[in-house]
């Protein structure tokens, strides 16, 4: 089995290449010129893009081909107030600049729209604000000139009392929204509300590609080992939704996340580093029937907390060990 790494959007080894400088709505309103504010924001936009490319090439220097961009790329982009602001117009060339650029290099992307995009909730206003979210994800993803094989990852959401009833409402929410958002969500088990289990069953019922966060699944399960879902999920990547765009005969590996409990007494928030002991032991146990797996690293210390996994891992690729080193972010896993 192959298993790539990645890591999400910062990065803590390369300095001074924030892709995610915003500017509040409390700093833009008191700019008198609004013209003058608006391109304010489309040159910090633009500078977040630029960022965004180095952090690509430090990548693909490091043999990174997994990753997720942060999706605060175009500050206050979503803001009502701001509505009749078109900034991926002017922001073309830079995004078409940063989509050729994971193209030719066969990179692996996505986005993870914030705890706010929610289509589970029972307020209009709210699924509005979600709808019009998603919709800004993907059209950044349209101009970076990328197929729906680059996803838009998001959680269930709230329960609000009644999570039967929350389950369907977002099943039906889903259902409403454009084709072309569709095509580009994946849906991830959460920790405290969602588990694996109801996750894994919204999406058979969506045919929806599904990401298994372990962590999230060791605070918050029925009872099941995470492996003994991974047939079911894999069986999710094989979708409709999920193979858009893919080559016939060349599927989606499936994505998992994982990080590690900060402490005992806070076992939900992230550590900086990666324990790879119950990482590898996941994945020895999927690796005899999983061609490919893609790992989203989640930990404090981003790519930095890739590259330490990978020492640990070199150290542990001993004869007969099942573990083999392919290049920087990418190992075989036999047993």
């Amino acid at each position: 089995m192959i298993v790539r790494f990645g890591y999400v959007a910062m990065s803590t080894v390369l300095k001074d290449c924030s892709p995610s400088r915003t500017m509040t709505m409390a700093s833009f309103s008191k700019l008198v010129d609004r013209e003058a504010a608006l391109n304010r924001l489309e040159s910090i936009a633009r500078e977040n893009l630029h960022n965004t490319l180095r952090l690509l090439k430090h990548n693909r220097a490091s043999d990174i081909k997994v990753y997720r961009m942060t999706s605060k790329l175009v500050p206050l982009a979503t803001h009502p107030e701001l509505q009749d602001w078109h900034p991926l117009e002017s922001l073309a060339d830079d995004f078409l600049e940063v989509g050729r650029y994971i193209t030719d290099h066969g990179m692996r992307v996505s986005f993870h729209p914030d705890h706010f995009t929610v289509l589970s909730t029972p307020r209009p206003e709210v699924l509005k604000s979600s709808v019009r979210d998603l919709r800004h994800h993907t059209d950044m993803l349209h101009a970076m000139g990328l197929n729906a094989t680059a996803k838009n990852n998001i959680h269930i959401g709230g329960a609000y009392g009644d999570k039967p009833l929350a389950a369907a409402r977002f099943i039906r929410n889903f259902r409403e929204l454009p084709p072309d958002i569709q095509t580009r969500i994946t849906l991830e088990n959460d920790d405290k509300t969602f588990n694996a289990v109801e996750t894994l069953e919204a999406c058979k019922a969506l045919e929806l590609p599904m990401v298994l966060d372990i962590h999230h699944q060791w605070v918050n399960n029925a009872g099941e080992a995470p492996w003994e879902l991974w047939r079911d999920i894999q069986e999710t990547w094989r979708t409709p939704l999920a193979r858009t765009d893919v080559p016939e005969g060349h599927p989606l590996p499936p994505k998992i996340h994982v990080s590690s409990p900060k402490s005992v007494n806070d076992p939900r928030s992230h550590a900086d580093l990666v324990d790879p002991a119950p990482l590898l032991a996941f994945l020895r146990r999927i690796a005899a029937d999983t061609e490919a797996v893609d790992v989203m690293i989640e930990a404090k210390a981003k790519d930095g907390a890739l590259f330490s996994l990978m020492e640990a891992l070199k150290e542990m690729a001993e004869p007969g060990s099942g573990i083999a080193i392919l290049d920087g972010a990418t190992v075989e896993i036999t047993s």
